[in-house]
């Protein structure tokens, strides 16, 4: 990334991507300066030497940057992940599904829906937490037709508010019991 590609006022950079400069779009694209990024950009603006036009300038291009940060990880005790820079784009790319439309994500992150459910949108653990604590999710009070001892869940808390109701076999779809 170059300095002329930050647009300050519109709080934007440009990418050049030459893996997809053979696209209809040159490889090139708009994306936002998040809000959690902006503090350090002005900072190393501010620490760059005189006619410096590239924003990181110590890693020549084409460096491998994956065995840069291999060894940095290493050297702090920890185990590198595999495919590291890919499962960085990969996190990147769920957070801001989860805040932004599929299709306006994959325009900044620069592929396709097809491509980002494939490869890289991730299900967390955050998923599973909201999904299993979201009061829309659970049926209204239905009278018990059944005794607790027919409806094996009927004493778990993670079944509270479902008598009534009984859990398929294959999944969490309600099943209206038939009495």
């Amino acid at each position: 990334m170059r300095w002329e590609d930050v647009n300050w006022e519109k709080m934007r950079f440009t990418v050049h991507a030459s893996k997809t400069e053979h696209h209809a779009d040159g490889g090139i694209r708009q994306v936002p300066i998040f809000p959690e990024r902006y503090p350090h950009l002005p900072e190393v603006f501010e620490q760059a030497e005189a006619g410096q036009v590239r924003v990181i300038s110590r890693y020549s291009r084409g460096q491998n940057l994956g065995a840069l940060l291999r060894k940095i990880i290493k050297r702090a005790g920890l185990k590198p992940w595999p495919k590291l820079l890919q499962n960085c784009r990969s996190t990147r790319e769920t957070e801001l599904a989860e805040e932004y439309p599929v299709q306006v994500v994959c325009e900044w992150i620069g592929n396709s829906p097809q491509v980002a459910a494939k490869h890289y949108l991730q299900v967390t653990e955050d998923h599973f937490q909201k999904a299993a604590h979201n009061p829309a999710q659970y049926v209204a009070e239905v009278p018990r037709t059944v005794s607790h001892g027919e409806h094996e869940h009927a004493e778990s808390p993670y079944f509270k508010g479902l008598s009534g109701v009984s859990m398929g076999l294959t999944g969490l779809e309600p099943v209206t019991l038939r009495v």
